[in-house]
């Protein structure tokens, strides 16, 4: 299975996994596919330690590295990180803080460890430019995606220049037009039942639009991709590839912890919620208690983005850590889409490749046979 993008990329099927795993990058890539590392949130010693581990496992397989780099945010005016992080720490009312810590002591959720973790900058230039910078210093990083928004015109360039490809998320057409017209190689067009940030266009009604508005440009699509039949409808819409996060979130090679699994595994396709409750800007989810509470009208607002990062920033990394402590999935964060319904059981990388590809093959099969028919 071959489009212009995938033979642009060297890759054998047009796959592209999305996931924070450095394993998953590793497995995909030897797959067939491409792995694509979300570095949202690393600092620049985090990631030169996951792509040195990707670089030396990977072998011949190239891999991307996904970075954020929103439009508009609190502070980004701000010219050094330090005067950020300052900005930042001041515009946090105490109010949000003792209602963050309050979910978090209610649901048994222990103490951070009294270490030293360095300062990330999610959500702002100059994180983005750093990750940017390290990630292009890696022969077989091949491409650079943003999250969040269209990359600035320096960006582009500098990757242009380093002869890898960069593209973009979106969510609405005039994103994708505006990814277009900044000399973006692909965008991925991801409907509202997709993982993370996400629009409110389903991606039936979205996906064809996006391919007949930004036309030549190659489209990825993203948001309810879970089988091989789903893959077959992107395809026959105009997608040159498929653009996967949530299905690899169980897979045996993914880092999550036995409880967190259980609880995607647990969750039918109405359990996810979209919520500003952890970024500041709406993400799709499994609802819980944390959700929820932000949602109530005697609670606090979720504050803008970075803002509310930064301020959940400690209940992610400790319903991370201790996910099968006290009541600790009750407030975790575990986005993923709403194919959430279709991971029933944990599969390797390799299986559930094969199994996409099986199933694509059999959904077009039928449809020829359908289609033949006197």
């Amino acid at each position: 299975m071959q489009t212009e993008l995938s033979k642009k990329l060297g890759i054998e099927v047009p796959v592209f996994a999305f996931t924070h795993c450095r394993d998953v990058v590793v497995e995909v890539s030897k797959a067939g596919g491409i792995g694509v590392l979300g570095a949202v949130g690393f600092s620049v010693e985090q990631l030169r330690e996951e792509l040195d581990w990707i670089d030396a496992h990977i072998g011949d397989h190239i891999y991307g590295v996904d970075t954020a780099i929103p439009q508009k945010y609190e502070g980004m005016d701000k010219s050094t990180p330090e005067e950020l992080v300052a900005m930042i720490e001041a515009a946090i009312p105490q109010r949000h803080r003792d209602f963050a810590e309050k979910l978090l002591r209610d649901a048994g959720v222990p103490e951070w460890p009294d270490e030293k973790d360095p300062v990330s900058l999610s959500f702002s230039v100059q994180q983005a430019q750093a990750l940017v910078d390290e990630a292009l210093t890696r022969p077989k990083c091949a491409m650079i995606v943003n999250a969040l928004g269209t990359p600035p015109p320096e960006i582009v360039q500098q990757v242009h220049d380093a002869g890898r490809l960069i593209g973009a998320l979106a969510g609405r057409l005039k994103h994708g037009i505006a990814h277009k017209e900044a000399g973006l190689d692909f965008v991925v067009c991801q409907g509202s039942e997709g993982g993370g940030h996400a629009g409110e266009v389903t991606s039936m009604v979205l996906w064809p639009q996006m391919v007949d508005a930004i036309a030549p440009l190659p489209v990825l699509a993203a948001g309810g991709i879970g089988n091989g039949r789903q893959m077959l409808a992107a395809m026959s819409m105009g997608a040159q590839g498929v653009w996967m996060g949530s299905r690899w979130l169980i897979a045996t090679e993914a880092q999550a912890e036995p409880a967190q699994r259980e609880s995607y595994k647990a969750a039918n396709s109405e359990d996810t919620v979209r919520s500003r409750s952890f970024t500041g800007k709406t993400a799709r989810m499994l609802k819980n208690e944390w959700t929820e509470a932000w949602e109530r009208e005697d609670t606090p607002d979720a504050l803008p983005m970075p803002l509310q990062g930064y301020l959940t920033f400690d209940a992610v990394r400790r319903t991370h850590r201790y996910a099968g402590v006290g009541d600790c999935q009750k407030i975790a964060f575990n986005p993923v889409g709403q194919v959430v319904g279709q991971m029933n059981t944990e599969q390797s990388c390799r299986d559930i490749m094969f199994q996409l590809l099986s199933e694509y093959a059999e959904a077009l099969e039928q449809v020829n046979t359908v289609t033949t028919q006197e």
